[in-house]
C-alpha cells in the first residue's frame, strides 16, 4: 500500500478562517477536510499524514515553516505529496507551490496541488511542479480532487506523464521527446503543411510550439514640466492608518485604500503603518515615508519643482496579488486621480 501525505491550510485544516491565518504548522494521523475525499479517491493508497499550516505563518515566516515541516515528516514515510486545492485564494496557493517545492527538493518526493489560472502560485511555481487548472472557489472542490488524484494514481501504479493538456497540468517548460511510428502522417513536413492548410481555411488549429501570450503597457510619455504637474503617491508597499480600516490584505490583496493627508507635512510612524507581509516591516513603520514618500514631495512642492500633490495617497499589498486583481484595483482608483486632473504619479514598492 502506497503512503501518501497531504497538505492544507488552517481553514481546510478546520482551525478557523483569517484569525487563525497564523496557525503554526502541525501534523495529525487524522485525514480532515479535502483530505477524505482525497483519500477515498486513491487507489492501492492511503494518506497517513496530514500537515496544517497558516498562510500567514508560512508566508511571513516561510524558512521556519519549511524547516519545522520538513522536520515533521524526516521519519514519515511518503510515495507521494498532495496539496491543497488552493483555487483562488492567492496565500494558499504560494503556500502549496512553497511546501511543494520543498518537498520534492529536499526529500526526493514527488508533489502534486491545483490552482486556478489567475493564483500567483502557479506563475511561481508551475516550473518546479505539478499544478492542474483548477476552479475558483471552493465549489470545484470534487473536480479539482479528481484531477490530482487520478494523475496520482498514474504515478503512484508506476506510469508517467502524457504531457500537460492530456494530464491537464499547466505546462512546465519541459520538452521530452516521444518516438512515433515512421509513416507520413508523423513526420513534422506533413503536420506542418496540414497546420498551414487549417489555419489558409480559417479552420482551428494549434501551434506545437505555443508562446506565451504577454500584455505590454506602453511606456507613458514625457512630462514637459513637472513645475506645473499634479502629482500622486500609489503604493504596493501596504502603508495604512495604523487601525487598517479597509482591511487590505497582508499578501494575495483584493482590497485598496485612499487616505487624506491634506496639511501634513510627513506620514507619521504611530499613525500610519504596513501591513505588508512580504518584507521586514521594522522600518517602515518607524518612517512610513520611506515607502510613501510624502515629506520629500513636500519639500518639492515648496520649492516649486511640482506642482502640487494630489491630496491623497492609495495603498495596496504586491505581494502574491494576481495580474487580474492589480488590474481591477487600478481601474477602481483612476476616476479619482483623473477627477482631480492628476498628470503624473509615483509609485512606490518596497
Amino acid at each position: 500500500m502506497k503512503k501518501v501525505v497531504c497538505y492544507l491550510n488552517q481553514f481546510f485544516g478546520g482551525v478557523g478562517g483569517e484569525d487563525k491565518a497564523d496557525q503554526e504548522p502541525f501534523i495529525v494521523t487524522e485525514k480532515i477536510g479535502p483530505v477524505m475525499a482525497i483519500n477515498a479517491a486513491l487507489k492501492d493508497a492511503e494518506v497517513t499524514h496530514t500537515i496544517v499550516c497558516g498562510d500567514n505563518f508560512m508566508g511571513s515566516n516561510t524558512d521556519e515553516a519549511i524547516s519545522r515541516i520538513m522536520d515533521m515528516l524526516k521519519d514519515v514515510e511518503m510515495d507521494l505529496f498532495i496539496a491543497g486545492p488552493a483555487f483562488q485564494a492567492g496565500r494558499y496557493g504560494v503556500a502549496c507551490g512553497t511546501i511543494c517545492k520543498a518537498v520534492q527538493d529536499k526529500l526526493g518526493v514527488t508533489a502534486i496541488t491545483s490552482m486556478n489560472v489567475e493564483n500567483p502560485g502557479v506563475d511561481m511555481f508551475k516550473r518546479d511542479v505539478y499544478i492542474f487548472k483548477g476552479g475558483n472557489g471552493a465549489v470545484k472542490m470534487r473536480q479539482d480532487v479528481k484531477a490530482m488524484t487520478d494523475f496520482a494514481n498514474k504515478l503512484l501504479a508506476g506510469g508517467k506523464s502524457e504531457g500537460a493538456d492530456a494530464e491537464g497540468y499547466f505546462a512546465r517548460g519541459k520538452r521530452q521527446e516521444k518516438f512515433l511510428e515512421f509513416k507520413r502522417e508523423n513526420t513534422a513536413a506533413y503536420r506542418g503543411v496540414q497546420m498551414l492548410i487549417r489555419k489558409m481555411n480559417k479552420q482551428p488549429y494549434q501551434t506545437e510550439l505555443v508562446i506565451p501570450a504577454k500584455e505590454l503597457v506602453p511606456i507613458a510619455p514625457a512630462i514637459k514640466d513637472l513645475s506645473k504637474a499634479v502629482v500622486a503617491l500609489v503604493t504596493t508597499g501596504g502603508i495604512v492608518p495604523v487601525d487598517n480600516p479597509d482591511r487590505i490584505q497582508s499578501a494575495s490583496a483584493t482590497r485598496w485604500g485612499r487616505y487624506d493627508m491634506t496639511g501634513m507635512d510627513r506620514l507619521e510612524s504611530g499613525v500610519f503603518k504596513t501591513i505588508h507581509a512580504g518584507f521586514d516591516p521594522a522600518a517602515a513603520n518607524a518612517d512610513p515615508n520611506v515607502i510613501v514618500p510624502l515629506d520629500a514631495m513636500r519639500a518639492y512642492e515648496k520649492e516649486g519643482k511640482i506642482g502640487r500633490l494630489h491630496n491623497y495617497f492609495y495603498s495596496t499589498v504586491g505581494t502574491g496579488t494576481t495580474e487580474a486583481e492589480a488590474k481591477r484595483m487600478a481601474n477602481e482608483m483612476i476616476p479619482y486621480l483623473r477627477d482631480d486632473g492628476v498628470t503624473a504619479i509615483i509609485m512606490g514598492s518596497t
